[in-house]
């Protein structure tokens, strides 16, 4: 579900969501004005809604309008009848009950909370606004199984603040800002890309990120993807592909992923001297650690998440000190050797790494391609050595070994 809430169709759904609130005016507008009633037909209001439907502004903006929009037709009629209304007669029509009362009924309030809510818990809103953009079984999965009875009792995720972000836009323009600089931006979703591209709408953006590295199944494929997003199709993309932390052996076998996570980067090299040590093959899970744990440095031992109480386990087993990332040592105690679940390995570097059954880190994701990168991002956690046990055949897109 997130994935789909995160794809760039969605915003064309909200946008229909809220226009669609619009009612068609079905009774005439009178306004009384001294001894005479001034009468807008149904029709002429329709045609005031066209309008500034037609106008291009924000939902808020072109609500806010109305009132003015719905007297000056008033108005017109007022000189037809001979009289000679001035804006101070205009502003007065635009303030009376009437008017604001017909013009609140045909365009209501709304509130991107609101918006968001009646999307996600209204199968006939969603059927109508989605027609065209999302399948039947796409509208079933963006829909809430149980919706809240409010937005106020809604427990909204994270992608569902990014809906509301976007929502927000519709009703009022989001400001804009001189100068944006984000990092880790492989991560980003096509509507994440979206909330920056309205900060910065008159302003500029410096975007860094690895796509080889974008381990969320929301995230795109491309580069070119990206920056039609953020609205900057034809934006300068430069390809940073020298590096002196992960040494030569162990970065030009990631590579080998490449051409299957992001085919449009070129491969990156190493400008150490020292190649560094890589090792793979099968063999006994602690025997591998302790001699590993042998070596000067930081120790990592990088595991698919659903191995990893089998694997704590076997390290209790046999004596072998250890933490667990995200949780302390009961005695807190610092040892050298750290267990890490594959998809808290981004971000991390330890001098040696020693990563266990590389299919089975990509099985764990949400699709193959997101499992690949993933598993490019545990191959390049190590400074010095990495050693890469297998009992499983290898991924096929690492080729052979």
């Amino acid at each position: 579900m997130a994935t789909l809430k995160g794809d760039a169709r969605v915003a064309e759904v909200l946008r229909r969501a809220l226009w669609s609130g619009i009612a068609a005016p079905t009774e005439s507008l009178v306004v009384p004005r001294g001894a005479r009633r001034w009468r807008l037909a149904a029709y002429e209001a329709e045609e005031v809604l066209a309008s500034l439907r037609e106008r291009g502004v924000r939902y808020a903006a072109a609500r806010a309008m109305l009132p003015q929009a719905l007297a000056h037709r008033v108005l017109v009629q007022m000189e037809l009848g001979g009289e000679s209304p001035d804006d101070r007669v205009q502003d007065a029509v635009a303030r009376s009950r009437p008017v604001k009362e017909y013009a609140a009924a045909l365009w209501p309030q709304v509130d991107p909370a609101r918006l968001v809510h009646a999307v996600l818990s209204d199968p006939a809103l969603l059927a109508v606004a989605a027609e065209g953009v999302l399948t039947p079984d796409e509208q079933t999965l963006l829909l809430w199984a149980s919706p809240p009875r409010s937005p106020g009792t809604a427990r909204w995720t994270l992608a569902d603040t990014v809906l509301l972000d976007e929502a927000a836009d519709l009703l009022e323009r989001t400001p804009s800002v001189g100068h944006i600089v984000v990092d880790e931006a492989q991560d980003l979703s096509p509507m994440m890309l979206r909330a920056l591209a309205r900060r910065s709408s008159t302003g500029s953006l410096t975007v860094l990120g690895d796509l080889a590295q974008a381990t969320t199944p929301w995230a795109t494929r491309s580069w070119a993807e990206a920056l039609t997003h953020l609205g900057r199709p034809d934006a300068h993309v430069e390809q940073l592909t020298r590096g002196f932390r992960v040494p030569g052996e162990v970065i030009e076998y990631a590579a080998r992923l490449l051409p299957h996570i992001a085919p449009d980067l070129e491969p990156p090299t190493s400008v150490r001297r020292a190649r560094g040590e890589l090792a793979i093959g099968p063999g006994a899970l602690v025997d591998t650690v302790g001699d590993v744990l042998g070596r000067e440095g930081s120790v990592g031992l990088i595991v698919a998440d659903v191995a990893l109480p089998g694997v704590r386990d076997a390290l209790t087993r046999a004596a072998i000190a250890h933490t667990e990332l995200g949780h302390e040592a009961p005695d807190g105690s610092d040892a050298a050797l750290q267990l890490v679940p594959a998809s808290l390995a981004k971000g991390l570097e330890f001098d040696h790494v020693v990563l266990l059954e590389p299919e089975q880190i990509v099985a764990g994701e949400h699709d193959r391609v997101t499992g690949l990168r993933l598993l490019y991002v545990c191959l390049t956690r190590a400074v010095t050595s990495l050693v890469v046990l297998h009992e499983r055949p290898l991924p096929a897109e690492l080729g052979q070994s």
